[in-house]
């Protein structure tokens, strides 16, 4: 349903193995965000994660961590301009949102991540009680490979993706058998996504697509939530779909959303 030219960007299609490097790393997130906020991000990878080590922004880590930290945030956030100067705004971001968010953009950058958290673990849910184990996710990545990976890789694969929906909300225990859960998602996350969906290609439109999957929200649940969300309106009649977006992109919409509420801040500081 798209209601602009083709979009620019696009999620990874590319299968890699940055994961078993760097789970979501959400808190980690929240200072690339802020630093982000603060300084210039645009020097060259090792200038970058030279300044980043000296200055302590992910706390003690060797040097080595705080590049493979940067490698990892730049494919999620860097990629994708936009969202990264709102997150870099987002003063006032919920820990769920956050999660939320990490999770989505983990999404995007990793193929892989993507299927595990978007087809998955939902089909899990047609069960009567949805729980996940590692040996299940070990087979499941295995079918995933083509056969480019062996069997010890597959199981560090499986631990990784785990512990990623475990740290997203998705898996709710570290011991198998794990059950599985809808995450809330409030309106700011979700309006977030739709607005960062709308600029990117993705397999999928913006009704049922991997990311809205990953947190339960199909077609069914997602449309009265539409109607009644900030920033943005839905209609529907019979087939035809309307979405009427109140701001022209992410940035706009970032823009009106924090720089209020900074605004805000900077007043009762005063």
């Amino acid at each position: 349903m798209p209601d602009q030219a083709k979009p620019a960007l696009a999620e990874c299609a590319r299968m890699h193995t940055r994961l078993l490097k760097c789970t979501l790393e959400v808190e980690h997130s929240r200072l690339y965000w802020r630093q982000m906020a603060e300084g210039d991000g645009s020097a060259n990878a090792r200038v970058l994660a030279k300044r980043a080590h000296a200055q302590f922004w992910f706390g003690a880590r060797s040097r080595a961590r705080t590049s493979i930290l940067l490698t990892n945030f730049r494919a999620r956030f860097d990629a994708y301009p936009e969202a990264l100067r709102c997150l870099s705004s987002w003063t006032g971001i919920s820990p769920r949102a956050q999660r939320l968010i990490c999770h989505w953009h983990l999404q995007l950058s990793d193929p892989l991540y993507r299927r595990f958290a978007g087809e998955c673990l939902p089909a899990r849910f047609e069960r009567d009680s949805p729980r996940i184990t590692h040996p299940l996710v070990v087979q499941w990545v295995g079918e995933q490979d083509s056969g480019r990976w062996g069997t010890a890789t597959r199981i560090q694969f499986a631990s990784k993706l785990l512990s990623s929906a475990h740290s997203a909300g998705l898996v709710t225990s570290k011991v198998d058998p794990r059950p599985l859960t809808w995450p809330r998602v409030d309106d700011r996350a979700l309006t977030y996504l739709l607005y960062l969906l709308r600029g990117i290609r993705i397999d999928g439109d913006l009704l049922n697509n991997a990311y809205l999957a990953s947190v339960g929200l199909d077609r069914v649940m997602l449309e009265p939530r539409l109607k009644g969300l900030p920033g943005m309106s839905f209609r529907r009649q019979g087939d035809l779909i309307d979405f009427g977006w109140h701001y022209p992109s992410l940035a706009a919409w970032a823009d009106a959303q924090f720089g209020c509420d900074n605004a805000a801040a900077a007043g009762a500081e005063a």
